[in-house]
């Protein structure tokens, strides 16, 4: 039978009938290149073209790159300290108390004998040296005076170390130490600060006999290998030593200080006050003129200065007179007057830039709250009046131990609402004793009430005692007062934020403020809940890092006075008072730092501080420590949280030893990157460096919350349920609390079932087998907020006392 070819084959109804391929919202490669019909792309085609480069080409072209690199390089060396641009300014720091330093500074600047050296009225030395071709300023801090020195070191482009070979006050080398307290001190708060690049030398090593020097000069590298691991240490004996470290000085490569090159700085090398002549005699203004030469960023008369000590202010007018410290090139190797010299010259005496009223920063730093917003609630004068007087005449119920006198009980300090659940920890039992069992809480109970009979209520007048009378106390109450803050530390390390339930006062009126989380973390916490008073006198952002970039950002385009110019600003508003205060601190040396946009506005300011390794002294919350934030200095008083990524942050009631925590406190706005030391003030008035760090973020959204942990212990377990006594002591508060959930110290989890009797006791159920000798724990909750203590007059008030001086 034969095929017919004319049939074809036909499918059937199971047919497989594949999809048709989706190429979502792009498309397939083959509608592109059926649009395309073999054209190539620009991008493509420049790709291809880089690739068919010869071995030859490639090597000629990363030469050439590498060419204009060391160019950019060596251009910006030979520009340090010349004719058209400022002169390298070097603070000469001692680091041991032996050291000559004026003998070392007539060294260097008799080194070079056609080196031209002047003194300006600030008493920095200017040496141009034209040999180099390049000028140099030297500045010397007075000994001793810390913030001073850091205050030269922050607008620094070098700072020359000068260490000794032996002290003049000893005769053997047998106690020799190269760097002494004041060395190791001021070591320590410069790097903290950030360190501009650095030179290290030693002094009379020619003095030595030539066997002992090689030694002498090992053992002194040793000594700042420690702080300054990359830095050679220099002989500065003789003329040709001077000479090696101008050049040095003068060819070594800048290293960058991030808060100090954004933004406009100025050393003061001349200045003058010029009074208002007010009639008004405590409230006569004037104005400064400072003379120097600007550095880092552009500065612009319509924005705003800050002078470490003195306060924020406003400018009037940037002058430009002539270069008193020129570097005479004219006769050397003939070098001609250039035209960008000639230019300069043309200034003199021109006035660069005027204030534009309708462009120039208000100094407003704090935001007027409106009075008939509904969510504030600000008091009136006379309202605060009536409480002033009030607060004076009110009596004071204070508990205090038995035979306390009332001249003694006056100086026992009020406890605040914040404060009321922090009474002392010393009523507190031991480790062992904390975790007693069932049959040792009933002996536990009857120590606290015997203790608690070793105490009276007494009620004094809130007056101020006799002074003399305080004198003669004051040591010792000092002593008692670090051995109650020492303890009270010790059990808050270990055993963080546990409190006893009060039992002469209801727990839920006790702890109204304090609230349960079912999860710390996860939890919702509006941050605009329940804000204080004093969150209406601060600015906020509502991105502060993209803030920060766009400022960073637009400050390298701002119009004003250019870096490497010799200028005068004339700053307005400055108090007489105040700067005769200032000028009372001999040699302080005067700088000027540019504020960028918004940064004297006050808000919530966070800073990460880790704590000094030589510091072993816990430090509480809320207590008064100076702070350096970057070209700042002020006093306040700051909480402290835990640095953690979430959302709320546990505050921290002490700043123990080797840890890091968050300092939150009311600050002027400042910007990051920016270095940050902690100094805490001793009895003496000495200030000791206790931590550093840097500013996190100025954020009033930043949730710190307090959490306080009630305790109770097993009376009866009987598999997971038990009869839980000593966390409350009344009916009420077990109902109250009843929703708040449990938790033991061995890991178990829990609720309150129902109160049982009326004494507290209370029946418990758990997520698994209770033991006898667990712990039951509750943790409850509040937000806290920082205290208003900001004050900027850090170096007056440091230097005398505040009272001597009228301050508006």
């Amino acid at each position: 039978m034969g095929i017919n070819k004319q049939e074809r084959h036909r499918s059937g109804a199971f047919k497989q009938s594949n999809k048709v391929h989706k190429t979502g919202r792009h498309r397939s490669k083959g509608s592109i290149e059926s649009e395309v019909k073999g054209k190539v792309e620009v991008k493509a085609l420049s790709k291809r073209v880089r690739r068919e480069l010869r071995k030859e080409e490639r090597k000629n072209q990363a030469h050439q790159i590498r060419q204009k690199k060391r160019d950019q390089a060596f251009a910006q060396k030979r520009n340090l300290g010349g004719y058209l641009k400022p002169p390298l300014l070097v603070t000469v720091i001692p680091l041991n108390e032996d050291v000559d330093v004026q003998s070392t500074l007539s060294l260097i600047a008799g080194a070079d004998q056609d080196a031209i050296v002047t003194k300006s009225p600030s008493g920095a030395t200017h040496v141009s040296v034209p040999r180099y071709k390049q000028r140099f300023s030297f500045i010397v801090p007075p000994l001793g005076n810390t913030f001073a020195t850091l205050d030269t070191a922050k607008v620094a482009d070098t700072i020359l170390f000068v260490v000794p070979t032996l002290p003049k006050s000893q005769q053997s080398d047998q106690a020799w130490k190269a760097i002494d307290d004041w060395g190791e001190e001021i070591l320590a708060a410069s790097i903290a600060q950030g360190l501009p690049t650095t030179v290290v030398t030693i002094v009379d090593l020619e003095t030595l006999h030539p066997k002992k020097r090689q030694d002498v000069k090992q053992q002194v590298q040793k000594s700042i290998f420690k702080w300054l691991p990359n830095e050679k240490v220099m002989p500065l004996d003789k003329k040709v030593d001077a000479l090696n470290v101008l050049r040095r000085v003068g060819s070594q490569k800048q290293k960058t200080v991030s808060y100090r090159d954004n933004r406009s700085h100025l050393f003061a090398e001349h200045v003058v006050f010029k009074s208002n002549n007010n009639s008004d005699a405590f409230n006569n203004y004037g104005t400064l003129e400072v003379a120097g030469y600007l550095r880092g960023m552009p500065l612009s008369v319509n924005g705003l200065v800050h002078i470490p000590g003195l306060g924020e202010f406003q400018m009037s007018k940037i002058e430009a007179p002539e270069d008193p410290y020129p570097l005479e090139t004219r006769g050397i190797k003939g070098i001609p007057l250039t035209n960008d010299v000639k230019m300069k010259k043309d200034c003199i005496s021109r006035v660069l830039e005027r204030v534009d009223p309708n462009l120039q920063e208000s100094l407003q730093s704090e935001n007027i709250p409106d009075p008939l917003d509904a969510e504030q609630t600000w008091p009136t004068n006379e309202e605060l009046a009536d409480a002033e007087a009030e607060k004076m005449r009110k009596k004071i119920v204070k508990r205090v131990p038995k035979g306390t006198s009332v001249y003694q009980a006056a100086w026992i300090p009020d406890i605040d609402e914040e404060e009321a659940d922090e009474i002392s920890d010393s009523e507190y039992e031991d480790n062992d004793e904390m975790a007693v069992d069932a049959d040792d809480s009933a002996q536990l109970s009857e120590d606290s009430e015997e203790e608690a009979e070793d105490y009276e209520t007494m009620t004094v007048t809130d007056v101020a005692p006799d002074e003399q009378r305080y004198d003669q106390d004051m040591d010792m109450q000092e002593e008692q007062r670090s051995i109650m803050k020492i303890k009270e530390a010790r059990m808050d390390a270990q055993f963080p934020d546990e409190r006893d339930t009060p039992q002469d006062i209801p727990a839920k009126e006790y702890f109204q403020k304090y609230r349960g989380l079912e999860s710390f973390r996860t939890s919702l916490w509006d941050p605009k809940e329940n804000l204080p008073a004093d969150y209406a006198r601060i600015y906020q952002f509502e991105n502060f890092d993209r803030t920060r970039k766009r400022i960073m950002k637009e400050s390298v385009d701002r119009v004003g006075a250019m870096p490497g110019w010799y200028i005068t600003v004339h700053v307005t508003g400055l108090s007489e008072d105040l700067y005769k205060a200032y000028n009372m601190v001999e040699e302080q040396p005067l700088i000027i730092f540019g504020l960028l946009p918004h940064e004297h506005k006050m808000s919530v300011l966070n800073v990460v501080l880790k704590r000094t390794a030589d510091d072993v002294n816990a430090i509480k919350s809320k207590e008064k420590l100076v702070f350096q934030c970057g070209f700042r200095r002020f006093t306040t008083s700051p909480i402290f949280s835990q640095h953690t990524s979430g959302n709320k942050h546990k505050y921290e009631r002490y700043f123990q030893p080797n840890s890091t925590v968050v300092a939150s406190m009311y600050a002027p706005i400042t910007f990051s990157p920016c270095p940050v030391m902690c100094y805490l003030q001793q009895n003496d008035g000495s200030l000791k460096l206790v931590a550093t760090g840097s500013v996190l973020s100025a954020n009033p959204d930043r949730i710190i919350v307090k959490r306080v942990v009630l305790s109770g212990y097993p009376f009866k377990v009987h598999k997971r349920s038990a009869v839980v006594r000593f966390m409350f002591f009344n009916r009420d508060d077990i109902n109250w609390f009843r929703p708040v959930q449990l938790h033991t110290k061995h890991g178990r989890r829990g609720h309150i079932k129902e109160p049982l009797g009326t004494h507290g006791h209370m029946k418990c159920v758990f997520n698994g087998q209770l033991k006898s000798q667990d712990t039951i724990l509750m943790n409850l909750y509040k937000r806290v907020f920082p205290k208003w203590t900001y004050d900027p007059y850090l170096l007056t008030a440091t230097s005398y006392p505040v009272d001597d001086v009228q301050m508006e």
